[in-house]
């Protein structure tokens, strides 16, 4: 079951200081193409942001080709992952989902072509600096999610009401931090649902790293506890307004129905849990088509060639 949750008392204003931050930070985009991923339907650029530090970012920006100079186009968002390499799109997803979107992928600081000066370490990021709510990386990382959003709302090729975030547990982060910017929100949690209670069920990671670093340093477990307190789902679901789907865990894992449910009670819009199927191709599609239908498009839903 999950942990009883008290949001800290000064989270608003926790979180009031990172959109400071980056609207005292100039994102200074830099856009160049780069013509070896370019297809007949789509062009792909390379972007560079500045987010809080200040610290350079690293994008992959997709625009559907159109012969009509003013097309616009729904737009996908997908923030950065807890893994060392960003990806154009996700493994599995349809190339072709470029000739209908505009989509834009960001590398958070330590991830590939964003690891300079920082290198992040996996395993070992998700406790770096988790001692202090200010000094922990995830409060810069969540910055960074945010400014990715931001320029993608900024593209004029994306239509603004019509934007998707699609990941782990920062798409919810994101979008709450900065309301307003997705219309539509896909969170796989994997970090950062009642985080402690989760770890404690596993020794898988990432959430094992929590145990590791508890069992380095059994003194901490308070200060652990009061950070993880600022980035808990169950804080940020009543500031998410968004169409959500909380894509979970399989019945009865640490990240279940069961265990995200508390999130989804919270969740300011409409929201909905898919318990997984423990299969990438009916989980898929399920995300699929969901997203489809809470953008409201037309067209079938473009699916991978191996799902058809």
């Amino acid at each position: 079951m999950p942990a009883p949750y008290a949001e800290p008392s000064d989270f608003e204003e926790f979180w009031i200081e990172i959109r400071a931050e980056l609207d005292w930070t100039p994102a200074r985009p830099e856009v160049e193409p780069i013509p070896m991923r370019e297809t007949d339907f789509a062009t792909l650029y390379g972007v560079r942001l500045t987010s809080v530090g200040p610290y350079r970012l690293f994008g992959y920006l997709s625009v559907p080709k159109s012969d009509d100079p003013d097309a616009q186009f729904p737009a996908i968002y997908w923030p950065p992952t807890y893994a060392s390499v960003l990806q154009i799109i996700p493994q599995g997803t349809a190339n072709e989902i470029r000739r209908r979107f505009v989509t834009f992928s960001c590398a958070g600081r330590g991830q590939r072509n964003a690891d300079k000066p920082y290198a992040a370490m996996i395993p070992g990021l998700l406790t770096e600096g988790i001692d202090s709510p200010r000094g922990y990386i995830f409060r810069s990382i969540v910055a960074d999610a945010v400014r990715g959003m931001e320029f993608l709302m900024s593209v004029k090729e994306a239509l603004y009401d019509r934007v998707a975030i699609v990941g782990n547990d920062l798409a919810m982060m994101a979008a709450a931090t900065r309301a307003g910017c997705a219309d539509v929100i896909i969170c796989a949690p994997a970090l950062f649902a009642d985080p402690l209670t989760a770890a404690a069920r596993t020794d898988a990671y990432p959430l094992e790293e929590y145990n590791d670093y508890l069992r380095a340093h059994p003194d901490r477990r308070a200060a652990v506890a009061e950070t993880l307190s600022y980035y808990d789902l169950r804080a940020f679901a009543p500031r998410t307004v968004a169409s959500t789907l909380l894509m979970a865990g399989p019945e009865g894992s640490p990240t279940g129905p069961e265990a995200l449910a508390p999130i989804a009670e919270a969740v300011d819009g409409d929201v909905e849990i898919h318990a997984s199927q423990q299969s990438s191709y009916l989980d898929g599609l399920y995300q699929e088509r969901w997203l489809h239908d809470s953008l409201y498009l037309l067209d079938d839903p473009i699916l991978p060639e191996h799902w058809r």
